[in-house]
């Protein structure tokens, strides 16, 4: 297995639980590398670039309750297709997770911090934000809401930026990665 450090962390295969474990240690009392730290909640920041997403995912109670525990336990994050290695296995604020998602032939290690829980009747959701490792500086939220009708929706929000130069040289391919991947959250909970 070969490794570079750039410092972005590549594999040419998928990252094992150790590996991943291992940046959970290294990353525990780390600080996110944005300054914004909540802004999905409201005004995104300028300078990054954006994204909002919603999808209605099914209607009442149950669809409601499938989503939140997918989302809450990591689960939406595997079904996307990512590794994924948590100090917790329920989203909780503080939390460290390390992701490992394929980016064409290779696969990147992003760590993040869960930087906000929201936790209401109609409404379950969090935000993490980026650690130092991770290719992009920003934060995403994935927050999933049953309206009056009982409608229930998962909502994607996310600022981000390149951390590296290699990341600015390849910012396209990172914006396409990306869409993809949000496209790949939304599908996941699709008949949750």
């Amino acid at each position: 297995m070969i490794f570079l450090v750039i410092p972005l962390t590549l594999s040419f295969r998928r990252p094992s639980p150790g590996r991943l474990g291992a940046v959970l240690v290294r990353l525990r009392a780390a600080a996110v590398t944005y300054a914004e730290v909540g802004a999905t909640r409201a005004e995104l920041p300028a300078g990054y670039d954006h994204l909002r997403r919603r999808v209605r995912l099914g209607d009442g109670p149950v669809a409601f309750a499938a989503a939140v525990t997918a989302v809450r336990t990591w689960e939406l994050h595997r079904r996307a297709g990512l590794a994924v290695a948590a100090s917790s296995a329920s989203v909780e604020p503080d939390v460290v997770v390390a992701l490992g998602l394929r980016v064409g032939l290779v696969w990147v290690l992003a760590p993040c911090r869960v930087v906000w829980v929201v936790d209401q009747p109609d409404r379950w959701g969090f935000a993490y934000g980026t650690l130092p490792g991770h290719p992009e500086r920003g934060e995403e939220a994935f927050v999933v809401e049953r309206d009056e009708e009982g409608a229930v929706w998962l909502a994607l929000t996310a600022f981000s930026r390149p951390a590296w130069v290699l990341a600015r040289v390849l910012a396209p391919v990172a914006r396409r990665g990306q869409r993809r991947l949000t496209d790949a959250y939304l599908r996941a909970l699709h008949g949750t």
